[in-house]
This record gives structure tokens, sequence and C-alpha cells, in this order.
């Protein structure tokens, strides 16, 4: 440890301060303490449903000067970076693969900084922490240190230290025309004729069904309408036969201690409302999150999460629209390919080599496939 700092690990934000945690995340409302202490205090990321909190905060004196948000895990549920053939190949072989450390946002597939220091000396001893708990808890058998969508410099800083990469692809819409749209219809222009028909005609379907839509921010979100969004929510889950991630409690505490980064949009028939999206944003990018509707509407989908949404951008100059997770039918839709990182550093040196094998045959795979992705751009070549 460099000479006058000191590295200490919580299980719990509760004794940080929330200015001196914001001072390091910036604007980014996946870090945010409000948000990170709404998900451990509601119960939804604790240690019973398997996300014990394992901060490492790097402190000069009493100045917290750095973090790594880290979790011991005893499963891979709610990651999006998927290592369940990982977890099996252990498991074949007799060795377990949980617990294991990860640094990510939980059920949170975003892009962030997840070194949350200023320097990259600060971020060298943040990793090495992460590294050291795995070292002095060697009799607890864990198993590896995963970090899931970092920035791109953090995952070189990271790969430096010894981990290895893994690429992912993700859609965003950017907001790229001049210094951004004036409206829908410019963003519609630079797309070929067919995508911007099919376009047309979706968002015909949802206007001619007769709903229209409220553009909420957490202070104008009331209890009813959190009410409506959860049961909204528990059906998506359901209907895809799984369980929730989180609850009433969370949604409503983070409406109310972060309102300026909560977008709930809201479709209503007859001042109904049957459908909603939940967006969190910072001033310049906005992440869709959660959707469920109580009845089918033909393009109720696409409208709700995606259309409208890319109007909000539109209407308040935000620079970039992360859409969530996979999903080449946003291609059609005005959202561009990117790559997406993930850094991993498992203990066992026979399969850290086997699994950084796979890594490197799978990281021109992604490559490859971009490459196909960026040939089928729905937007007219100029």
């Amino acid at each position: 440890m460099s000479a006058g700092f000191e590295i200490k690990i919580v299980d719990s934000l509760a004794g940080i301060s929330v200015p001196a945690w914001n001072a390091l995340t910036g604007d980014d409302p996946f870090l945010r303490h409000e948000f990170l202490s709404a998900m451990h205090e509601t119960g939804c990321a604790s240690k019973k449903t398997g996300w014990l909190p394992q901060f490492v905060t790097l402190w000069e004196g009493n100045v917290l000067c750095g973090a790594l948000p880290l979790y011991l895990k005893s499963h891979s549920y709610g990651e999006y970076v998927f290592d369940w053939a990982w977890a099996n190949a252990y498991q074949r072989y007799g060795y377990p693969y949980y617990p294991k450390l990860l640094s990510a946002v939980p059920f949170s597939p975003v892009t962030g900084r997840r070194l949350l220091a200023e320097t990259p000396a600060h971020r060298a001893l943040l990793i090495s922490a992460a590294m050291k708990i795995i070292e002095d808890r060697g009799g607890e058998g864990i198993s590896s240190f995963h970090c899931l969508f970092p920035q791109e410099y953090e995952a070189r800083e990271m790969e430096a230290a010894g981990m290895t990469l893994r690429h992912g692809i993700q859609f965003h819409w950017q907001n790229r025309a001049g210094q951004g749209y004036e409206n829908f219809e410019m963003f519609l222009a630079g797309m070929s004729h067919g995508k911007r028909k099919k376009i047309r005609q979706e968002r015909r379907k949802v206007q001619a069904a007769g709903v229209h839509f409220q553009w909420l921010s957490g202070n104008d979100i009331s209890d009813d309408h959190w009410h409506f969004f959860i049961d909204c929510y528990n059906k998506t889950y359901d209907e895809h036969h799984s369980m929730p991630y989180l609850n009433l409690e969370f949604f409503m505490r983070i409406g109310k201690s972060m309102p300026e980064n909560v977008l709930l949009i809201l479709a209503l028939r007859d001042n109904e409302p049957v459908g909603a999206a939940l967006n969190l944003h910072s001033a310049h990018t906005l992440y869709g999150r959660y959707w469920g509707t109580k009845e089918f509407i033909s393009g109720l989908h696409f409208e709700t999460c995606y259309y409208q949404a890319i109007e909000y951008c539109i209407a308040h100059n935000i620079k970039l629209f992360e859409g969530g997770a996979q999903g080449e039918h946003k291609l059609a839709r005005g959202f561009l390919p990117v790559r997406t990182w993930s850094a991993h550093w498992l203990a066992h040196p026979e399969f850290a080599r086997i699994i950084g094998s796979y890594l490197e045959r799978e990281v021109q795979d992604i490559g490859h496939y971009l490459d196909e992705l960026n040939d089928s751009s729905p937007f007219r070549k100029e």
C-alpha cells in the first residue's frame, strides 16, 4: 500500500457520507449513494439475495479518495455477462465457483466507471485490493474477480494488472445530427426509406389505438403511479417465468431520493394507464431499464420504450440512449451496435488459461459480428 493511503472494505455505505461518495461518482445515477443504498437497504441486493456488499474504499487520512463497488456473489443472476458455463466447468471438476467477487451495478447492464478514483495509481490500488481479498480469504474458496461494463480505459488498466478482457455488444441510440436532432422527423430523415416507413407504421398503430403519453420525473410520480408501474414490472417477469429482482420500496425510494434522475413514461388510453417504462438518466445519457403493460396493444412496446425515449432525448438534448442488454431488433429502430467490456481474473491457473483461450476466440467472433451489424446500419449511406 502506498504511504499515506489506507484500504477499508465496507459492507454498507451507511458509514460514508452522501457528499463524500457522490464526489467520486460524478453524475452517473447508478453509482450514486442514494441508488446503491436503496438497492441494499430495501433487500434487493443484499446478503440474503446473494449480493453481499464488500466495497473497496481508499482513504487518505479522513478523506475518501477512491472506491470500487464490489459484491461477494453466491450465484450469477442479474449480471448480463454470462459465466454459467464457467461455473458448470468448475463443478464438473470438483471445484467451487461460488462465492466470487463481482464489481457491477446490480441488475443493470449499463456501462460506467467502476474504479472510482482520479489517478491511474489510485485505480491500480483498488484493483490490487480486490485481488488481495481473494488471497486473504483463501480458506473461503473465492474463485475469481469480475468487473462488468467498465469504461474501456478501466478495462485496459485491469488488463495491465493481469485480468482477461471479454467483449460484448449492445445497441445505443446517438443524438448525432450536428448538436442534436431538432425533432423526431429529423432523426427519421437519416434512415433508409424502408426503416422510416416501418417506424411510422408502428407509431400510427399506437395512435390509432387511442394511446397517448406522459413523461413524469421523480417529483411528478405519485404513489398510484408507482403501484401501477410495479404491477406492470411484475407482470413482465411473470410472463417470462422468472422472479423480479426489485421491489416497490426500491422504486419509490429512488423516486424520492434522486427524482432528477428518474423518468417514468406512462402510456394512457381514455386517461387510464395501460403501460409504463422506467428510465434513469444523467444530463447526457438516458438508460432504458424496465417496462410492462396491462394489455397487448400492437406497437406499444416499441413506442413506450424506444420512440418516446428518443423524443425525450431530443427534447432535452440528451446525447446518448442506452436501450438495455442485447436486442438486434433495436438496429432497425435507429440504435447502433457498440462494444462493451468486462474484465476477469480467476485464481485457479489452469481454468484461467483455458477460459483465457476461449475469450481470445470470442473477442474475434464479436469483432466479426460487430462488422456485420455495422454493414446493416439502418441509416442511409452518405
